[in-house]
């Protein structure tokens, strides 16, 4: 590969949520019918040479994960169920973003698309890990970074890891 193309391509949507350390995307490729098997080679080739570390799957399934692989990228999977009660999921999540953060390592995080639970995620995390504190501002800021007003199912996630962090307290 020459020219532009050898530096691949951003995924939709890509977001910083805390600069050079953990950002969002739709799952690179794109999802459901507009998924592109080309699109996602390039996203990944982009990802690696931003210096991403590992991606992060919140998705209920393992799509892409093989991809992650050819591509030599390390991945997570940490499914963030669609429905109800998600602090087990949250805890998980968090506890090991926490540890990858200290690291040093440079993550992505993402499902199909990016709508409200994996924004909600982000403004928990930025809650849970003690940078912001209070769920509105949280809420708030994720807003802004994304540009988009998260809708009930994101504040769910939001309400919840607020939960997950007066329980450690």
């Amino acid at each position: 590969m020459k020219g532009r193309w050898a530096a691949g391509i951003p995924p939709r949507n890509f977001t910083w949520v805390l600069r050079d350390q953990l950002a969002l995307s739709e799952r690179p490729g794109g999802f459901a019918a507009t998924h592109r098997r080309v699109r996602r080679q390039e996203e990944i080739i982009w990802l690696k040479v931003q210096g991403f570390d590992r991606i992060v799957s919140l998705l209920s399934s393992p799509h892409n994960l093989s991809a992650y692989d050819e591509g030599g990228m390390v991945w997570s999977h940490v499914p963030l169920h669609t429905t109800g009660d998600v602090r087990d999921d949250l805890s998980e999540l968090y506890g090991q973003l926490g540890g990858w953060m200290v690291a040093g390592e440079r993550v992505l995080i993402h499902q199909d698309e990016l709508g409200d639970r994996v924004i909600g995620a982000a403004a928990g995390f930025l809650l849970w890990s003690g940078r912001l504190p209070g769920g509105a501002q949280a809420i708030a800021v994720v807003e802004r970074l994304v540009g988009k007003q998260l809708g009930p199912a994101g504040r769910d996630v939001v309400a919840q890891a607020e939960r997950i962090r007066g329980a450690v307290r």
